[in-house]
């Protein structure tokens, strides 16, 4: 490595952005592209930094694999900050095999939490512990170790175990300060707000409360009856039960959960179950054989029984129901949830990261944007999506990927 390249990348590791960018302006080296995509990247020009890098990949020649595999993880970090969760996992994979078989560990560590932090965006929280146990930060420098200590909090938040993500946290924040790197000191903060911001709403006997995520932790570890709004179910200790897909029980459901211990008027259940606003005789038969199909799926659960003007539940053997309801009730959450990290996304991610069609994706993009809750940029394929501010907007119990089952 020449002096220019060793001083351009002694500007770049100090943060002189430009300084680094003067140096290697001009040339078109393999090194020189490389630390160009590095720059341009750090300046947010996310597609020309992509094109220098795969072009720096491609001259530096056979003999020098450590080289091209390190463009490969900048490339890789790169389409991770830009939502592309479609770029090729296999490369990255590729990569750090042969940054840990070369002896760089450092770089191959940080490849393997970029494979993890995509197995979070995903939802695949299993595979992405697996993986995370293997990695040892003990050598890290401060700012990989502030990137293993986020991933090791993003882990334990979708977990919902807020005390790891906590101690997490703080070892992140430490170690960002040692390395006196901005964005990954804002990264740390935002992570922070997001534990200590009210993540739901937890309505009892017709009164509402904001929930903290560890609220939320303390409720699920409760033998209280929980009605789920944000993933759909039904909870009681380590019982769970879906109606993610039955809407009308679910609707059903929770009115008499935000009413107990008082019974809910059969008017108000048609029309919250059926959007029914003048109900006929229809209507009520409709009614009568969701509630028995409602009653059959309780079981276990709560009892329903009829009243006088409707229905009511009562708990069986758990000493409350209640409601635990996102902090704005949205019909498309999941997709707010995933823009609301503040970064933009496609339609092919968003899809990929919900585990559903980009055509049912994009129906709810098109939803969102005619009511000013996303806004898009581009067109066709280059075309991104990302949420408008959403104040006091729930995340995490949102996202895709398993919540504690008590």
């Amino acid at each position: 490595m020449d002096a220019l390249i060793t001083a351009a990348a002694r500007a770049l590791a100090a943060g002189d952005l430009l300084g680094a960018l003067n140096r290697v302006a001009l040339r078109d080296d393999a090194p020189a592209l490389a630390l160009r995509g590095i720059v341009m990247a750090r300046l947010g020009e996310l597609e020309q930094a992509k094109i220098l890098l795969r072009r720096a990949a491609r001259l530096f020649g056979p003999g020098e694999a450590v080289a091209q595999a390190r463009c490969v993880v900048a490339e890789a970090e790169i389409a991770l900050a830009s939502r592309d969760l479609a770029w090729r996992p296999k490369a990255l994979e590729a990569a750090a095999a042969t940054l840990k078989q070369r002896g760089d560990q450092v770089n191959a560590t940080y490849a393997s939490c970029l494979i993890i932090r995509r197995l979070l965006l995903i939802g695949h929280l299993d595979d992405a512990e697996e993986q995370l146990a293997r990695l040892d930060p003990a050598m890290l420098p401060p700012a990989l170790c502030a990137a293993h200590e986020l991933v090791v909090a993003g882990i334990a938040l979708r977990r919902l175990r807020t005390r790891p993500a906590k101690a997490a946290l703080v070892r992140a924040k430490a170690a960002a300060q040692k390395a006196g790197i901005e964005p990954l000191l804002a990264e740390v903060d935002k992570a922070w707000n997001l534990l200590t911001g009210p993540a739901a709403r937890l309505i009892a006997r017709g009164q509402e409360h904001p929930l903290r995520l560890d609220g939320v932790e303390d409720l699920l570890a409760s033998d209280k009856v929980i009605v789920d709004a944000c993933q759909y179910v039904v909870r009681k200790n380590a019982r769970v039960m879906s109606l993610a897909s039955r809407p009308v029980l679910f609707a059903l459901v929770r009115a008499l959960g935000e009413a107990w211990p008082d019974d809910v008027p059969r008017a108000e259940l048609l029309a919250k179950a059926f959007g029914a606003k003048h109900a006929d005789e229809s209507h009520r038969v409709r009614l009568r054989v969701e509630i028995g199909r409602l009653r059959a799926a309780l079981r276990g659960f709560a009892k329903l029984s009829a009243t006088r003007n409707g229905f009511a539940l009562a708990p069986d053997g758990a000493n409350e129901i209640v409601v635990l309801a996102p902090t704005v009730d949205e019909r498309h959450g999941a997709v707010l949830a995933l823009l609301s990290d503040g970064e933009f996304w496609s339609s092919s991610a968003l899809a990929l990261a919900l585990g559903t069609s980009q055509r049912t994706v994009q129906r709810a993009l098109e939803t969102l944007l005619e009511t000013g809750k996303v806004q898009s940029f581009g067109q066709g394929r280059a075309r991104r999506w990302m949420a408008s501010p959403l104040p006091g907007f729930a995340t995490i119990l949102l996202l895709p990927g398993p919540l504690p089952s008590a």
